[in-house]
């Protein structure tokens, strides 16, 4: 059996902390139906929807809590309709890492029943809830037998990243001064995490360097295109010869992190973002970064995010030329984005409208071409002005952000840098609070696998 994960958001996190500590301290019980990300290495459980077991349906004493089961029926219907899974979270109000053996009796009747009506050999998960909020759990692989969840991951304003064992490997000597900023326990826990990058040009190819000087243990890199002479000023690692052979983006990064000699594994996908196998690589991926200027790119990474419950940043860079060697604009963002919350979309970053339009310019430049000249589309930009020290600058500030919400340090709360704004022009930076939910995309939260992937007809198996 795969490891399992278990993967939640800040605002599914913290309804559930509010519910299960209530001030009464006494335990309670909570519910959730989850989509599934099956994959080889592991099986990744997403919370999509909440319930609350009512506390004048449950006998609650201290250290115990007993509750009607017939509450479980809805839900594992619609887990056997959906082919989801199942998740009960109890509280432990005052402590106590593990699972009790009434807990064991208790999680063996529920789910040899769940396992009996969905028909399923696929896992479902039990967690407690501590006091501070960790989330600590079990799969159940099988009626009766348990393996404790590899992971659990929490993206909010803050990342929180739990595991069931307290890692205390040494710290490797590359990066040994990280630990005098982040603490030996980040440092560590860079080590374990999965990041994917999609776009490895100009601001991504920064990026990825960034992080696996960091001591990111795994990286996955996609990218459909090949170095050209023309990207070569912006490439980070990037030579002539790799533009003379046509060698693809994700591979001339892939032979630089190699050469660092850092044990860094490595994933490289030559595919657009909208292809299964894209998008069954980023899935997996604990956090990503995207390094894209499509508003398609976009639109699909923030879809795939949200499905996937995977914390998402964003940065984009802007140079206007003036047409007469000079320049208009100078500026970039970074976006922090959450799976349930707003959106690239719902920010103004990009229209319907326009992810159509760059659509049919891949799939069909004729049609494409036919409908600009007859004035149905607007035409996709032409290649902007591209510096390297530009793309550099916002590069880094995207990984800091994402370090920001790893290892919160700042004086205010993460959730008031949702978007960071730099006109180098100006000398200014600005800074936008997190947003509403976006219709669009936060109602996909946790959905998981769905046929076709992402409700997407152009991945349709």
């Amino acid at each position: 059996m795969s490891p399992v994960k278990l993967r939640l958001t800040g605002r599914q996190h913290e309804a559930i902390r509010r519910y299960l500590l209530p001030s009464d301290g006494l335990e309670a019980v909570a519910l959730a139906l989850c989509g599934r990300r099956r994959g080889e290495r592991e099986h990744v459980l997403t919370v999509h929807k909440v319930c609350f077991v009512p506390y004048d349906r449950c006998d609650r004493a201290p250290g115990s809590v007993r509750w009607p089961t017939n509450l479980l029926v809805p839900l594992v219907e619609e887990a056997g309709r959906r082919n989801m899974a199942i998740l009960k979270i109890h509280s432990h109000p005052y402590g106590g890492r593990r699972f009790s053996p009434v807990d064991d009796v208790s999680d063996t009747e529920i789910f040899t029943s769940v396992f009996t009506w969905i028909e399923t050999d696929e896992p479902h998960a039990s967690a407690i809830m501590l006091p501070d909020g960790e989330l600590y759990g079990r799969a159940i692989v099988e009626p009766g037998k348990f393996a404790p969840l590899a992971s659990v991951t929490v993206a909010g304003d803050d990342l929180s990243f739990w595991y069931p064992d307290d890692e205390n490997a040494p710290v490797p000597e590359f990066a040994r001064r990280h630990t005098q900023l982040f603490g030996a326990g980040t440092t560590r826990l860079l080590r374990r995490l999965c990041m994917g990058v999609v776009g490895c040009s100009g601001t991504g190819s920064i990026v990825i360097e960034l992080l696996a000087r960091l001591g990111v243990g795994r990286l996955v890199l996609v990218d459909p295109d090949q170095v050209e002479e023309k990207n070569l000023n912006r490439i980070m690692n990037a030579t002539r010869e790799d533009a003379d052979l046509g060698r693809f983006k994700v591979d001339v990064a892939a032979r630089s992190i190699a050469r660092m000699g850092f044990g860094t594994e490595l994933t490289t996908v030559t595919k657009n973002l909208v292809t299964n196998e894209a998008v069954e690589a980023i899935a997996g991926c604990d956090v990503v970064f995207g390094c894209m200027d499509t508003a398609e790119g976009r639109h699909t990474l923030s879809k795939l995010a949200s499905f996937y419950l995977i914390p998402y940043f964003d940065v984009g860079v802007r140079l206007d030329a003036d047409g007469a060697g000079g320049i208009d604009q100078v500026c970039g963002a970074v976006h922090a984005l959450q799976p349930d919350g707003s959106s690239l979309l719902s920010r103004g970053v990009y229209t319907m409208a326009r992810v159509e339009a760059e659509g049919l310019w891949r799939t069909n430049p004729e049609l494409y071409n036919q409908q600009v000249e007859e004035g149905y589309l607007h035409g996709v930009d032409e290649e902007r002005p591209a510096v390297a020290s530009v793309n550099s600058f916002f590069a880094a500030m995207a990984v800091n952000e994402f370090l920001a919400r790893l290892h919160p340090y700042r004086y205010e709360k993460n959730g008031d840098f949702a978007v960071v704004r730099t006109s180098l022009i100006q000398g200014e930076t600005y800074r936008e609070t997190e947003g509403e939910p976006c219709r669009v995309i936060a109602r996909h939260a946790g959905r998981g696998d769905v046929e076709p992937l992402l409700d997407m007809p152009e991945l349709s198996g």
